[in-house]
């Protein structure tokens, strides 16, 4: 192996880091694609201790010049290096050895495809949890957290629910209020208690996937309206009204999935006027809700009357307390009540009660600012990479929309992301139509484990949208 200049420089964190101006590595007699012969090269001189921890590499269009390949296939080497634990990327200051004794960042490809909260910097969520449950195990009665739950919710849980949902603006009182086994759970006691088998649910065109899943539980047929860059269009919602004499409709107002969009106020009452005309029923799914500081109101805050509200812990605290809740008509709450005990009974005491633990003594506040401080920063690290009219993001959500230029399609541009050791959603996922006019793929922001891997998934997401459609998989 080549290698000039090499300089050791001390440090603020106390380590120290080999500067390196050149790399070169040594590709004869290695066969395969270049990509992976680079990859290669790269772990075994690793390995070899010929590049050791922290050696800066050189950049991607230095090294393409230097070996005479494209810088695409650069990126791919890198990311395929990432992949396994043996690079990380710090933004502004290159992509650097992370040595044969380091953890990788997560096994196998970086993942961009998941709508998982970022794990913000400090591990709140831990210092919470063990707070949480010394002060639960110190009760009197904390053997009540292992015995059978009340259906639908305690009594303290359930006002923890109506508090949590009003900091959305929504006001609710605890007997409005069931406690769910996360979003999921909510969305199935939601719908088997408004439709019956064989019934039609109005949704967005493009909507949140598992929906689907719970449709085809049900025997429910979804029917996908138009939309625009604001979510749902009334005109949409009014014909299909007309036409098809549908009882609810889903809807996601508040960093729509997997658009992003958040729907204007004037939008959000035109809604709801068109949903009083003709009897409709709004789900409203809001687990996002909490996330931008700044937001319209619910629906369920302009149309209490008629909306299903649903709120979620995942995407804002942690995703594996799942809890959930749904703030109902008070009319409606024992109809739901019942097929929520037919589904799960109850959910567990002790989840439930480390939820409302944190709401009450204002960890659940201190973990949402942390969850959306870190998603803003990985929003600006996206937006540094693909920022563009074709990008639509929000500056606290935790995935962007990317729609494609020609000749992309989305399962070809996601199928190619795969290859070079990165995973992305297509719109085919999220769609109701069977011929989706949309191109796009869902890039999420939050499941990679570090935002060193989140910008070496995203150098490779824009590589290959500047080499085009015609350096990957062929489109036919």
């Amino acid at each position: 192996m080549a290698q000039s200049n090499v300089v050791l420089e001390n440090v603020s964190v106390n380590c120290y880091i080999v500067t390196m101006t050149m790399w070169s590595p040594q590709l004869a007699g290695r066969s395969g694609p270049r990509y992976l012969a680079i990859a290669e090269a790269l772990a075994d001189d690793v390995a070899n201790g010929s590049l050791p921890g922290g050696s800066r590499l050189p950049t991607h269009r230095d090294m393409a010049e230097q070996l005479g390949v494209t810088v695409g296939t650069v990126s791919r080497a890198y990311a395929e290096a990432a992949r396994r634990g043996l690079l990380s990327g710090e933004v502004g200051r290159g992509t650097f050895v992370r040595g044969v004794s380091a953890t990788p960042d997560a096994a196998g490809p970086i993942d961009l495809s998941q709508n998982h909260p970022p794990d913000p910097a400090g591990q709140p969520q831990r210092r919470a949890l063990l707070g949480a449950l010394a002060s639960l195990t110190a009760r009197s009665d904390s053997g009540g957290l292992l015995d059978y739950p009340a259906a639908g919710g305690n009594a303290a849980d359930r006002e923890a629910g109506a508090a949590w949902i009003s900091r959305a603006g929504v006001e609710a009182r605890p007997e409005e209020v069931l406690v769910c086994t996360g979003s999921q759970h909510g969305l199935l006691v939601l719908l088997a208690t408004l439709l019956e088998p064989g019934g039609l649910l109005l949704a967005e065109s493009l909507t949140y996937a598992g929906l689907k899943a719970v449709a085809a539980l049900l025997h429910l047929r979804l029917r996908g309206l138009s939309m625009d860059a604001h979510g749902l269009r009334p005109d949409a919602l009014e014909a299909a009204c007309r036409e098809t004499g549908a009882k609810a409709a889903y809807l996601i107002p508040t960093l729509q999935n997997p658009t992003t969009a958040v729907m204007p106020e004037a939008r959000r009452r035109e809604i709801v006027e068109v949903a009083r005309r003709h009897g409709l029923a709004l789900v409203e799914d809001d687990v996002h809700g909490l996330l931008p500081e700044r937001r319209p109101p619910p629906l369920a805050a302009l149309a209490p009357e008629r909306t299903y509200y649903l709120t979620s812990t995942s995407k804002t605290l942690a995703p594996g307390l799942r809890i959930a809740y749904v703030k109902a008509p008070a009319a409606r709450v024992p109809r739901l009540a019942a097929n929520l005990r037919a589904s799960t009974w109850a959910v567990a005491p002790l989840t439930a009660a480390i939820a409302s633990a944190w709401i009450r003594d204002g960890s659940a506040d201190t973990l949402l600012a942390a969850r959306r401080a870190e998603a803003r920063a990985r929003q600006a690290l996206a937006a540094e990479r693909l920022a563009g009219p074709d990008v639509d993001v929000h500056p606290e959500a935790y995935s962007l929309w990317l729609r494609l230029p020609e000749p992309w399609r989305a399962e070809t541009f996601a199928a190619e992301a795969r290859q070079r050791g990165v995973l992305v959603t297509p719109a085919e996922a999220f769609s109701l139509d069977r011929d989706p006019v949309v191109h796009a793929v869902r890039v999420c922001t939050g499941a990679a484990r570090t935002r060193e891997a989140l910008a070496l998934g995203l150098d490779v997401v824009a590589e290959l949208l500047a080499g085009g459609a015609a350096a990957g998989t062929p489109i036919v």
